[in-house]
Formats: C-alpha cells, sequence, structure tokens
C-alpha cells in the first residue's frame, strides 16, 4: 500500500527539478531552432557530409529526402474508404500457474466507411505449450517472455497482412460489378508502433531468421496488392532528425567523430540538443493537418530488410505532434502516400486524437483480469478431463491473491 504521507515530501523537490528541466529544455530549443534555419540553407551540403562520413558517425542520424522547411498539407481523405489493423497481447508463462504456457491473442479490426458494411472486430488467440516453443529461445540465451513479445510482433504483422488482402480481395469482386476493374476502394493497414525492429539487431542471427522473414513477406504481400502499411508512433521518443542537426553543430572540419572525438562521446562540442526529441522541434515548424518532409532512416537494422526500406515523417495531428513511418513503396507512389496520410488523419480525429482503427485493435487484444481467469479455468478442467491429478496453483500464488491479514 502507497503511503502518500510520506510521499509528499520528496514532491518539492521533485517539482523544482522539473522547473530547472523545463527552463534548460527551452534554451536547447531556441539553440535547435537556430541550427535548424542554418541546415535549412545548407542543407545538401550536410546530406552529402553524412553519406561520406557515415561510417565514422556513431550515433544515429536520418537522411532528409525532402526540403527541411516543406510543411504540405495533408488532404482530405474520401468518404468511402477502409482501415485495418491489428495489435497484440498475451499472457506470459508462470511457474505458479496451473500450467507452464502462455498465449498470444492477435486483436484485428477492419472499419468500412461510407460502405453500409458491418465492422470486422475480433481476435485470434493461439496458445503455446510444446517444448519446443516454450524453450527454444534459451539456446540463443533469450528469456521465454522477450521471445513470446517477438513472436507476437510476427504474428502481427502475418495477421495483418492476411486480413487485409483479403479485405481488399472481396472489396474488388464487389466493387468490380458496378464500376470499373481498374477503381477500388482507398484502404489503409496501420499498425501501432515502429516498423523499425530494433530490438532485432541484438538477437543472434538464427533468432533473428525466424522472426524477421515473416514480417518481411507479409508486408511484400501488401505491396503486391498496392495495400499502404503505416506504423503509428504516439508520443514518440526519436532523435533521428535532432542528431542531424549535430552534423550542424559539429566544430571540427568533418564529422569525423572517430578522429576528432574518441572515446568522448558524453561530452562532445556538437552534443547541445541532449534529452530534446525530434517532436519538440516540429511542434514549431508545422501546423494541425500539417506534414513536415521525409526522411530516410538509416538505421542498421534496415540493411536486413532488403527492398523494403523504411521512410518517416512528422504529422501535426492537432493532439500532437506524430512520427508516421511508411515502406519505400508507399513512399515511391505519391498518391498512394498523400491518400494514406489522409485516411491516417481522419483516424486521429475519429479516435478523438488516436487512430480508432489502433485503439480497438487493442481493446480487442488485451487480456483483462476475468479473461485470463476464464482460461485458467478452462485448462484446469481439460487437465483434469485428461486425468492428471493435483492440479492446481502454487501456494505463493494463492497467498498473493488473499490476505491473511
Amino acid at each position: 500500500m502507497l503511503d502518500l504521507t510520506k510521499l509528499t515530501r520528496q514532491m518539492q523537490g521533485l517539482s523544482q527539478h522539473l522547473t530547472q528541466e523545463a527552463a534548460a529544455s527551452r534554451q536547447r530549443l531556441e539553440l535547435a531552432q537556430q541550427h535548424f534555419l542554418k541546415a535549412c540553407d545548407r542543407q545538401e551540403e550536410f546530406v552529402q557530409k553524412q553519406e561520406k562520413w557515415r561510417d565514422r558517425i556513431p550515433f544515429m542520424n536520418a537522411t532528409p529526402v525532402e526540403p527541411l522547411n516543406t510543411c504540405i498539407e495533408i488532404p482530405v481523405p474520401p468518404k468511402v474508404h477502409t482501415v485495418i489493423a491489428t495489435d497484440g497481447s498475451q499472457i506470459s508463462p508462470s511457474h505458479h500457474e496451473i500450467a507452464y504456457c502462455y498465449l498470444l491473442n492477435i486483436g484485428r479490426v477492419v472499419l468500412h466507411y461510407g460502405q453500409n458494411k458491418h465492422p470486422l472486430l475480433d481476435s485470434l488467440p493461439e496458445i503455446f505449450y510444446r517444448p519446443e516453443d516454450l524453450y527454444i529461445s534459451r539456446q540463443w540465451g533469450i528469456k521465454t517472455e522477450e521471445w513470446m513479445s517477438f513472436c507476437r510482433t510476427a504474428s502481427e504483422a502475418t495477421v495483418l497482412a492476411e486480413l487485409a488482402c483479403s479485405v481488399v480481395s472481396k472489396d474488388q469482386e464487389v466493387f468490380s460489378l458496378s464500376t470499373p476493374p481498374s477503381s477500388k476502394i482507398p484502404t489503409l493497414a496501420m499498425v501501432d508502433g515502429s516498423l523499425i525492429y530494433w530490438f532485432l539487431e541484438q538477437l543472434p542471427f538464427d533468432a533473428r531468421d525466424r522472426i524477421l522473414p515473416p514480417i518481411l513477406q507479409a508486408w511484400r504481400q501488401m505491396r503486391d496488392a498496392q495495400i499502404p502499411l503505416m506504423g503509428y508512433l504516439s508520443a514518440s521518443r526519436s532523435i533521428e532528425t535532432m542528431n542531424f542537426l549535430r552534423l550542424v553543430a559539429c566544430p571540427h572540419p568533418a564529422p569525423d567523430c572517430m578522429s576528432f572525438c574518441p572515446n568522448q562521446m558524453e561530452k562532445v562540442a556538437c552534443k547541445l540538443f541532449e534529452s530534446l526529441r525530434d517532436t519538440t522541434v516540429w511542434t514549431m515548424q508545422l501546423k494541425p493537418g500539417q506534414r513536415g518532409p521525409l526522411w530516410r532512416s538509416n538505421a542498421r537494422i534496415l540493411d536486413l530488410y532488403e527492398d523494403l526500406q523504411i521512410y518517416f515523417c512528422y504529422v501535426h495531428v492537432g493532439a500532437e505532434i506524430a512520427r508516421i513511418e511508411i515502406p519505400a513503396w508507399v513512399v515511391e507512389n505519391t498518391s498512394l502516400f498523400d491518400e494514406a496520410l489522409g485516411l491516417m488523419l481522419a483516424q486521429v480525429q475519429k479516435g478523438y486524437g488516436y487512430p480508432v482503427a489502433i485503439a480497438e485493435a487493442h481493446n480487442q487484444a488485451v487480456v483483462r483480469g476475468a479473461d485470463k481467469a476464464r482460461f485458467f479455468a478452462l485448462l484446469e478442467r481439460q487437465m483434469i478431463k485428461a486425468g492428471i491429478k493435483n492440479v492446481g496453483i502454487s501456494y505463493k500464488e494463492a497467498r498473493k491473491r488473499g490476505s491473511i491479514a
């Protein structure tokens, strides 16, 4: 139980610390804006430096592919369209439960607008109990709980592609009966979070080979069907564009960090904007309904994405600055990209600040306490039916669920 009386004594020090941090953040923001204007004037020069010295720059930085001062109004989406989203949740394995197993639950959502169709709101559960599912990750030093989250990410992408291609195929069959075959209903597939799976960098090759290929295969299915894919990041903590400004702030003839600043990554001269995030700067540049310039991510893991490179931009969705990530095939089709952004912004407006399709996919996927209790009750009945004796939770779990005092 939390003692609020004791906690109150620490609040004064916290408020003073936050006040000091706010003042320091304003100073960093002013410096960032000065360097941003300088980068706008000499953008091509800094991009060339970035490309030339990329192997000597140890920090992650993105490459702008449009003028830095780009501010483009997002078009209004068509009234008739479809939005598809998936999200996942799980029940983690526990030795204190009646059986050591875990469950993945993938929420699926299909929202049809202007088509007089019922939405799809459901989930696909899958239980894992075999030794090869529970313990395979231990050969790579990965905990079962971590491996479970990686598998969930792959399942979300696979289910999204299957669902999107199925919906588009059915729509085209119905749509072609009354309209030319070339016509199709605008469709957007959305996921919550980044399309750049940073966690894969730390995985051994064999482990990574079980997670990434199914994801890339799912994306290729959507590319072949011309269904735009989009990753939506709310409250993004990314600093990739801020790190591009570090090239502007570099006091040396070239951004050769290995030569000029060896072993000094905590006290380098270019680190003027430390703790300042991308979204803070773009708040000053964008108006509601506008997007900033496109950037190409230079994350090392993208070397394994082959022809499915990831681009991103920041969009003022009204309530916040959201980071939008899209694959290369969407960016290369300008009309498809603009249409996808319009559908995304409409989703945010319908969801009062957050895409309604992603929120509903989360609601379908989440496993609440009552759902978890019913799951283990069902499992218990099956175990008893199979003739297994002494079925029950550990004494520790039993005591945690009810206090003697």
